[in-house]
């Protein structure tokens, strides 16, 4: 999944390699990653949680983006910095959009399991999340037809939930998102 050839660039490398490609690219601790192109059940599944996602927030101030849209977390020193793109993330903050990306950290993100990201998300992106103030999570990994739904509690302690197939998720942020395991893993 990484791009470099080296273990480390600079955030400004990063930026000049993001504008010589269409790809999409993502920048964590000064590794390049690039992903590849979601399969159909991968597709499929991301359409129906932002279907109902978008349903739920149609009424608030939040709203639902799904990918090729850029998360950045943003720090002092550029190098620290960090460009991802998830696969779904909620902001009830329009004000931290610019014309090509939002900046800091949305309220909830949501990534979908392929083969070849899994650690990716599981380990690096989980990691990242919390430690920039996502206050919920989900991991959603049709291999294993589960949900793994973390979330920061008002003390900043991570909580974990697991759905497993035949099983119910619900946010805690927002009350009205619910999913029927059986509903988002069909064959």
């Amino acid at each position: 999944m990484s791009l470099t050839d080296k273990n480390f660039d600079t955030y400004e490398e990063f930026e000049k390699k993001q504008q010589q490609t269409d790809e999409i690219l993502e920048y964590i601790d000064g590794i390049i990653y690039m992903s590849l192109s979601p399969g159909i059940k991968h597709q499929r599944i991301s359409s129906y949680l932002h279907g109902e996602l978008h349903h739920v927030l149609k009424n608030s101030n939040c709203e639902v983006f799904s990918a090729p849209t850029d998360v950045l977390f943003k720090h002092n020193e550029n190098d620290n910095n960090k460009r991802v793109v998830p696969d779904l993330f909620v902001t009830c903050h329009p004000e931290n959009f610019t014309e090509k990306e939002y900046i800091g950290a949305p309220e909830f993100i949501i990534e979908i399991l392929s083969p070849s990201n899994k650690s990716h998300d599981l380990v690096r992106k989980l990691n990242l999340y919390m430690e920039n103030g996502v206050k919920e999570y989900w991991i959603v990994d049709p291999m294993e037809k589960r949900i793994m739904i973390y979330t920061l509690d008002e003390n900043g302690e991570v909580q974990f939930d697991l759905v497993n197939e035949n099983g119910k998720a619900a946010s805690r942020l927002f009350e009205n998102f619910k999913i029927e395991t059986k509903d988002l893993f069909f064959d």
